[in-house]
């Protein structure tokens, strides 16, 4: 009996887990109306299959279905889907909260329609596809959708979190119903950033009681900041740059007091700031640069202990910085005040911020020498401290050789007028071994380039332009190993181009992986800074990006060019204008396919344009002005591009696009003198030597002779004394007996 009593209880257990399996899969399988339109939706792609095969659609990948069987999410990122997408199939997909088809190529236009049927979405991922037409939401979106947002759509979407349009071309105003009552109440992100909205931002988005993160940056807004967005006290992020917002920042910003991203850079906001700024004190990154900003910075800004960025460059800031203490900004990595009115000294309390990778104080009124407590940020990676008043260059340079994590050293217009550290300044020196740029441009430097420099291993843009620097390039910089950028224009440097300079290693072969290619500076780095320009135009923060350059223009180097610079391949700049260059323009040029400037303007360089330039598909300058060019200017070629400006100074070079050259001065005669003029250059030695043979032959073979053999020497003066004296009988008696005769008669 218990062994019956037994069995009918595992079957009943085994009939009731059955049961159980038989009613949660009719619960959890998907409705049919939900397959086919799955199904429909795939039938219009022409991509790898999705394997979707089995009856339950709610088992597919790709595919969440909620207890009830109705699909709430598809998500197929990265699957290499392509072909068309069918907005009517998805739109019968009325329960879904998610969908992510992002990173494929899908192609077509999305209907306003489609949006509305899906009234419960809360995530919409159609990023990197080639979608098009009107969108009316895109909460994760990057494609190229154009149109008006309804702002009825809002009170639609009463489940929305996230509303992301940013990275599109959509126009018109951003809509003031957003946060209006029934409209979207959960929203916590709104994103419009990287369109084309314009107009004044309307009031209302205070209302959004849950927002933490607006951002509407790269847009044409206009008009003041309304002041009730501070009244959305959840905010953490307010992102605006790039627009033309106007008028003072609102005391009222202290409001959300969560805020710790504040970014209202590139617009024309005025006024001081707030003196009350410290009382948000989770702000970790303050971007204000480029603005129309005044006064002084409050001090209660020191009291922002959580301050990991702090950027106020380009602006009308004042007041002397070295009386804040900024040593209660623990936490800070980068400070940018460049391009402002501060005075004062480089405050001794930003040294006690221990975690500083970046400082940027260009374009002050600061003065003072560099202080050895700057050693005391391990971390430091980036220091630019140029166009101030600051003095020793030598003691500066002395200092900063120690700090071993220094990437960037910017010091070009600080300086003026000193002397270069020579070596004997700088005895024993082994620092700077992680130093990738060097800038010290427009400073009026005097001396010599020090051999030091040949010790800077990881060097990579060198900058030293502008000054009063002597003496030849050194040939040793053909030696440094990762140096692809020479920056040596505006001095008095004289001598020849140096033939080692053609192997530099880094623009011979492209570098390995392992060099750091893809390094990134912490500050972009501007072109006053390592060159000649004086604008701010803007250059890289990445070191990829700058491009391989030789600039030696404005010197006192003379000599040919030489040929072995085409090995050079990588070379992107060549500028050897207004010096003393001489010879022919090397054929082999053409070799440097990547060359996009080539300036040899202002020389004394002669023959033709070699025809083989033709072939330098990537030149964006060139000028070749003020030599003595002659023949026609190649034709059918890229150089015909170029304004007559580039060829003028030249009175006989001809052809467009200058004057037409005469019937008599064709190519090939152009061609014959650029030989002519190459076969002079090398036979010339070949005359000095064989003239050389020929008056040591001559004078040995006669003298020789008269030393070895005594009689012949004896009859050569006997031959020499008799043709003296008939000299002087012809010279002298005979004018005399004429002048006698003449007297008597």
């Amino acid at each position: 009996m218990l062994v019956q009593a037994y069995n009918l209880t595992a079957h009943a257990f085994l009939l009731f887990l059955l049961f159980s399996y038989i009613i949660s899969t009719n619960i959890h399988a998907c409705k049919q109306t939900e397959r086919s339109s799955l199904l429909s939706f795939t039938s219009t792609l022409s991509s790898p299959p999705l394997n979707w095969t089995s009856l339950d659609c709610c088992r597919w990948k790709g595919i969440t279905c909620n207890q009830d069987g109705w699909v709430t999410r598809l998500l197929l990122p990265s699957k290499g889907l392509k072909g068309g997408i069918s907005p009517s199939s998805l739109a019968n997909l009325t329960h879904l909260t998610h969908l992510n088809l992002s990173h494929n190529s899908l192609y077509g236009s999305l209907e306003t329609q489609f949006f509305f049927s899906l009234n419960q979405l809360e995530i919409l991922d159609l990023s990197y596809n080639r979608l098009f037409g009107e969108l009316p939401l895109s909460p994760s979106s990057s494609n190229h959708f154009f149109g008006a947002i309804p702002s009825s759509f809002f009170q639609q979407a009463s489940n929305l979190t996230s509303f992301n349009v940013s990275n599109n071309s959509f126009t018109g105003y951003v809509s003031s119903s957003i946060c209006l009552q029934h409209s979207s109440p959960f929203l916590r992100l709104l994103d419009f950033s990287s369109n084309q909205f314009n107009g004044d931002l309307a009031p209302g988005l205070g209302k959004c009681s849950e927002l933490q993160v607006f951002r509407a940056n790269h847009n044409n807004l206009s008009g003041l900041l309304p002041e009730d967005i501070y009244n959305a006290t959840k905010l953490e992020e307010i992102a605006l740059p790039l627009n033309s917002l106007h008028g003072a920042i609102s005391g009222k910003i202290v409001n959300p007091t969560n805020l710790a991203i504040l970014d209202l850079s590139s617009n024309h906001f005025g006024g001081k700031l707030p003196h009350n700024l410290g009382k948000l004190s989770r702000l970790k990154f303050v971007t204000l640069d480029f603005n129309n900003l005044e006064g002084v910075l409050p001090p209660s800004l020191m009291n922002c202990t959580n301050l990991v960025e702090l950027r106020l460059g380009n602006n009308h800031l004042e007041g002397d910085i070295s009386v804040l203490n900024f040593s209660r900004l623990s936490q800070l990595t980068k400070l940018d005040l460049r391009i402002n009115n501060f005075t004062g000294t480089v405050p001794v309390s930003l040294y006690l911020c221990r975690f500083l990778k970046a400082i940027r104080l260009t374009g002050n009124n600061l003065e003072g020498q560099i202080q050895a407590e700057i050693l005391s940020l391990k971390s430091l990676s980036f220091l630019s401290l140029g166009y101030n008043r600051f003095t020793n260059l030598t003691g500066a340079m002395k200092i900063l050789m120690s700090c071993k994590s220094l990437h960037a050293l910017l010091l070009s217009g600080s300086f003026v007028g000193e002397g270069m550290p020579s070596d004997d300044d700088m005895v024993d020196f082994d620092g700077f071994q992680n130093l990738r740029l060097l800038g010290l441009v427009r400073s009026n430097l005097t001396g010599k380039i020090p051999f030091w420099l040949s010790k800077l291993k990881n060097i990579e843009i060198l900058a030293l332009g502008f000054n009063q620097i002597t003496g030849p390039i050194p040939s040793w910089l053909g030696t440094l190993p990762r140096l692809f950028y020479i920056s040596l224009s505006h001095n008095q440097i004289s001598g020849k181009f140096p033939q080692q300079l053609c192997r530099l290693p880094r623009l011979f072969h492209e570098p390995i992986a392992s060099q750091g290619d893809n390094y990134e500076f912490e500050f972009p780095v501007y072109s006053s800074s390592i060159s000649i320009t004086v604008n701010q135009t803007f250059l890289s923060q990445k070191l990829y990006f700058f491009p391989a350059t030789i600039d030696l223009s404005t010197n006192n180097i003379l000599g040919d060019i030489p040929t072995e610079i085409s090995q050079l391949h990588l070379l992107y700049t060549l500028s050897l204008d207004s010096n003393n260059f001489s010879g022919v323009i090397p054929d082999q040029i053409s070799n440097l396919k990547n060359l996009e400037v080539l300036n040899l303007s202002m020389n004394h360089l002669s023959g033709i344009i070699p025809s083989s330039l033709a072939s330098l598909n990537f030149l964006k300058e060139f000028n070749v002005s003020y030599n003595n060019l002659e023949g026609s200017i190649p034709t059918g070629t890229q150089l015909q591009s170029f304004e007559a400006s580039a060829f003028e100074g030249n009175p006989k070079l001809c052809g467009a696009p200058l004057p037409k050259c005469e019937p008599n001065k064709g190519i090939d005669a152009d061609n014959k003198n650029n030989k002519d003029v190459h076969n002079w250059l090398h036979q010339l030695p070949w005359f000095y030597i064989f003239a050389a043979l020929g008056f040591i032959v001559g004078f040995w073979g006669v003298c020789g002779c008269l030393i070895i053999n005594k009689t012949w020497r004896y009859a050569y003066f006997r031959f020499i004394n008799n043709v003296q004296d008939r000299l002087l009988y012809v010279m002298i008696t005979v004018p005399i007996n004429r002048m006698y005769r003449r007297l008597r008669d």
